[in-house]
C-alpha cells in the first residue's frame, strides 16, 4: 500500500476506539481501496478452491438437479456417501471433544506443597468452563457447526473476540467461504492479511455508529451488486440453490450490506515497518468503517534505540483443520474432495442400473404398417385389453419389442466395490455405525476391526484437538485483557464462585480442554477406566483411590457427580468407613482401659480399708503406751513402752506409704475418667 499523507504515534494508536476518525478523507479512500482490491485478488487465488468446493457442496447437500440425459427426467440419484461419512465423524468427534461440565483444564505445572497453584487453577478452570457453557449461550453450537462443516468442506473456523456490546467473550463460527486468505498462505499466524466477510443489516452499522465504534454515513446508499462483488459468491449460489432459495434483491432494502473485515498491516508510523491493524470497509463502495489496532503496547519490542523491532499482533481466528492440502494451499481437504470423484461415479452406475431397469420394465418396440391400431402412443393399465383390427398370427409378425438387457450384473458389482472403498476412506464401515460385523465373529476380532476402521479417524480428531487447544488459549488471553477486577458469577453446576485477576497471569500454555486426543470412544474410555481400577485394587495405597473413582464414573458418563463422591478434601467430605482391623484394636484398648479402671478402683477400695485398719492399730498402741507412761515403770514396762514407740513410729511411717499409693492411684484414676491419654501407664503396686 502507498504511503499515508499522515503519521501517527503507534503508542497513541493502541488506545483509539476508530482510527479512522483521525485520517484524512485521502487516506481513508486509499485504505478503502487497497482492502477490497487486496480482498478480490486474494478470491481470485482460491477460485479452484471454491468450484472444487462448489461440487463437494452439491454432493453432500444432495442437491435435486433435472436430468435430460439419456431421456427427459431420467433418474439423477445422488448417493450420500459424502453425507454418511460427515454425519460419523461428527458423531464421533462431538461427544469426545465436549464430554463434561468442565471442558477446559487449568495445569498445575510446578511444585505446590500449600496447594494455591491447584486453588488457581479450580478457579480458571470452572469460570472459563461457565464462560463456555453458560454465559456464551452460542458457543456450544457453534462448535457443533465447526463439526460438521469441517469434514465435508476440509476446514472450518472459529472467531474468537471480546463483544464491546455484550461485554463477554465471544467464540462465533465463521464459515470458509467467509473467511479469505491468500490460496498459498501457509497459516493464520503468518497470513499477510486475514478477510473475513460480514452480512450486516442497517439496524447492525446503525447500532455500531451510534455508539462511537463506526464513521458516520456507512449505512447511507443503497447496496450495489457490481463485477467485483460477484467474484466468490459460488459457494454461497450453491447454498442457496440447495435450500430452494433465491438470491437477494440488490435493491431492497432489507438486503444486508458486505462488510469486508480485514486483519492487515498499515504502517501509520511512516518508519517503513507496517503494524497489525483490523479495518471494516464496506465492500461494494470501498468506504472505511472503523480501524483498530490489533496490539498492545507491550506487544513492542524495541532495540536499545528505541527502534521498532517487531509487534505480536492478536490473533482472532482459529483453525480446524481435517486433511492437509497435498499441494501445500491453506484450504484443506475434506470428505467433499476425497469422496466426490468417487461419489460421482457411484452416483452414475446407480442412475445407469435404474435406467437400465426403467427400460426393461417398461420398453417399447416397432409395430408393422399391417397392424391397425388407432393412432398416437399405446400404454396399458393392469387389466386393460385392447380392440385391434387384425388377427392375433398378424399381431404376433406385426410387433418386434425392442432389444434392452436386464440391469448389468458387472456394473452392480463394481457399484458395490466403490462403495466399499469409499466407506473406507470415510471411516463409515458397517461395525462404526453400529451393524453387526457377523453372529460367528468373535469380539476380540470385532473390537480389533473398529480400532483398525479408526485409525484415520484419530489423525483427524488429534487435529481438532489441537485447533480447541488453540481457541481456549485465545479465550484465556482475552481474559488477561478485561478482566480488571474480582469477578463473582453464578454456574447452574458449581453455585456462586468467584475468580480472581492475578488468576490469569499465568502463561497461555496452562490451558488445555478436558478431551483426551488419544480416546476417541466412549468404549475405549470405559475399558481405561476399568483396567485402572483394576491396578488400584490389585496395588492398594500407590494410587488416589478418589481421583480414579472419579476418571471411572465420568468414563460412564454418571451424572452428579460431585454429589455422589464429594471431594475428601472438601467441606463436603463424607467420613470415610473406619477399618474393622482398626475397629478392633480401639476395643481391645477400651476393654484393656476398663480393666484397668476396674483394678484402681478396687486397689483404692483396698488401700482406703488398709488405711483406716493402720489408723486404729496406731491408735491402740498410742493408748497402751500412754498408760504406761501414766505410773511408775517397771524395768520390764519400760522395754515394752520402747518397742510400743517403735512399732507405732512403724505405722505411721507405713500409713504415709499407703496414702501416698492412694494419691497416685487416685490421679491416674482421674485421669483415665477424663479421657485423657495414659500412655503406657502401669498400675500402681498395691503396698503390702
Amino acid at each position: 500500500m502507498r504511503e499515508l499523507k499522515e503519521t501517527f504515534d503507534i503508542k497513541e494508536l493502541v488506545y483509539e476506539t476508530n482510527i479512522a476518525n483521525l485520517l484524512c478523507k485521502d487516506d481513508l479512500d486509499r485504505i478503502g481501496m487497497s482492502v477490497v482490491d487486496d480482498f478480490n485478488n486474494d478470491l481470485m487465488s482460491r477460485e479452484a478452491w471454491e468450484k472444487r468446493t462448489e461440487s463437494s457442496l452439491k454432493l453432500a447437500l444432495q442437491v435435486a438437479e433435472a436430468k435430460n440425459f439419456p431421456w427427459p427426467n431420467a433418474s439423477n440419484v445422488k448417493f450420500p456417501l459424502i453425507t454418511i461419512a460427515a454425519l460419523q465423524y461428527h458423531a464421533r468427534s462431538y461427544p469426545v471433544l465436549i464430554d463434561s461440565d468442565l471442558p477446559i483444564k487449568c495445569q498445575v505445572i510446578g511444585e505446590d506443597k500449600e496447594g494455591l497453584k491447584q486453588m488457581r487453577a479450580e478457579r480458571v478452570e470452572n469460570h472459563m468452563s461457565w464462560q463456555v457453557l453458560e454465559q456464551d449461550e452460542d458457543w456450544e453450537s457453534e462448535m457443533d457447526k465447526v463439526l460438521i462443516t469441517q469434514p465435508i468442506v476440509g476446514c472450518a473456523f472459529k472467531k474468537t473476540y471480546f463483544d464491546p456490546i455484550k461485554k463477554y467473550n465471544i467464540s462465533e463460527n465463521v464459515l470458509a467461504k467467509d473467511l479469505v486468505v491468500n490460496y498459498w498462505t501457509k497459516s493464520l499466524e503468518t497470513a499477510p492479511r486475514i478477510s473475513h466477510i460480514l452480512q450486516m443489516s442497517r439496524n447492525e452499522i446503525y447500532e455500531r455508529v451510534a455508539r462511537g465504534l463506526w464513521c458516520e454515513g456507512v449505512s447511507e446508499g443503497r447496496y450495489q451488486a457490481s463485477a467485483n462483488v460477484a467474484l466468490g459468491n459460488g459457494l454461497q449460489q450453491a447454498q442457496d440453490k440447495a435450500q430452494g432459495l433465491a438470491p437477494p434483491e440488490p435493491n431492497d432494502s432489507s438486503t444486508p450490506i458486505e462488510i469486508i473485515e480485514q486483519h492487515r498491516f498499515i504502517d501509520f508510523d511512516g518508519d517503513g515497518y507496517e503494524e497489525p491493524y483490523i479495518v471494516y470497509v464496506r465492500r461494494d463502495n470501498k468506504k472505511v468503517a472503523r480501524i483498530v489496532a490489533r496490539y498492545s503496547e507491550p506487544d513492542i519490542a524495541y532495540n536499545d534505540e528505541g527502534v521498532v523491532l517487531s509487534i505480536k499482533a492478536e490473533q482472532y481466528f482459529t483453525k480446524y483443520p481435517f486433511v492437509p492440502s497435498p499441494d501445500g494451499g491453506f484450504y484443506d481437504l475434506g470428505f467433499g474432495s476425497l469422496l466426490g470423484p468417487l461419489n460421482e461415479s457411484i452416483n452414475t452406475i446407480i442412475n445407469q442400473l435404474i435406467d437400465s431397469g426403467t427400460m426393461a420394465t417398461t420398453a417399447g418396440g416397432f409395430l408393422s404398417r399391417g397392424i391397425k391400431l388407432r393412432g398416437g402412443n399405446n400404454t396399458f393399465v393392469p387389466l386393460e385389453w385392447k380392440h385391434v383390427d387384425t388377427t392375433g398370427d398378424d399381431l404376433r409378425k406385426g410387433i418386434v419389442p425392442l432389444p434392452v438387457r436386464e440391469p448389468s450384473q458387472v456394473l452392480f458389482t463394481l457399484l458395490n466395490l466403490l462403495i466399499n472403498y469409499g466407506e473406507r476412506v470415510g471411516g463409515s464401515v458397517d461395525i462404526l455405525t453400529g451393524q453387526n460385523p457377523g453372529q460367528n465373529t468373535p469380539a476380540e476380532t470385532a473390537r480389533t476391526m473398529a480400532e483398525q476402521g479408526m485409525k484415520i479417524f484419530n489423525g483427524i480428531f488429534k487435529r481438532t484437538y489441537r485447533s480447541l487447544k488453540q481457541e481456549f488459549r485465545k479465550l484465556y488471553r482475552l481474559n488477561q485483557i478485561f478482566i480488571n477486577e474480582n469477578t463473582t458469577y453464578a454456574s447452574s453446576s458449581k453455585g456462586e464462585n468467584m475468580v480472581l485477576p492475578e488468576d490469569y497471569s499465568g502463561p497461555l500454555t496452562d490451558i488445555i480442554p478436558t478431551a483426551d486426543p488419544s480416546v476417541t470412544s466412549d468404549h475405549q474410555r470405559v475399558r481405561q477406566a476399568v483396567a485402572l481400577s483394576e491396578r488400584v485394587a490389585a496395588t492398594p495405597g500407590l494410587y488416589n483411590r478418589y481421583e480414579v473413582e472419579k476418571e471411572f464414573l465420568k468414563a460412564m458418563k454418571i451424572p452428579n457427580i460431585e454429589k455422589l463422591l464429594p471431594d475428601p478434601k472438601g467441606p463436603n467430605a463424607v467420613p470415610p468407613m473406619p477399618n474393622p482391623k482398626l475397629q478392633i484394636e480401639q476395643l481391645k484398648q477400651q476393654t484393656k482401659q476398663a480393666e484397668m479402671q476396674l483394678n484402681l478402683k478396687l486397689g483404692l477400695l483396698k488401700l482406703m480399708k488398709e488405711a483406716e485398719l493402720n489408723q486404729a492399730k496406731i491408735k491402740k498402741l498410742e493408748a497402751e503406751a500412754e498408760s504406761i507412761q501414766i505410773g511408775i515403770a517397771t524395768e520390764g514396762e519400760k522395754l515394752r513402752l520402747q518397742e510400743l514407740n517403735t512399732q507405732i513410729a512403724m505405722q505411721r511411717e507405713r500409713r504415709e506409704g499407703i496414702l501416698g499409693s492412694i494419691e497416685a492411684m487416685n490421679s491416674v484414676y482421674q485421669t483415665m475418667m477424663s479421657g485423657l491419654p495414659t500412655g503406657d501407664m502401669e498400675e500402681p503396686p498395691l503396698p503390702m
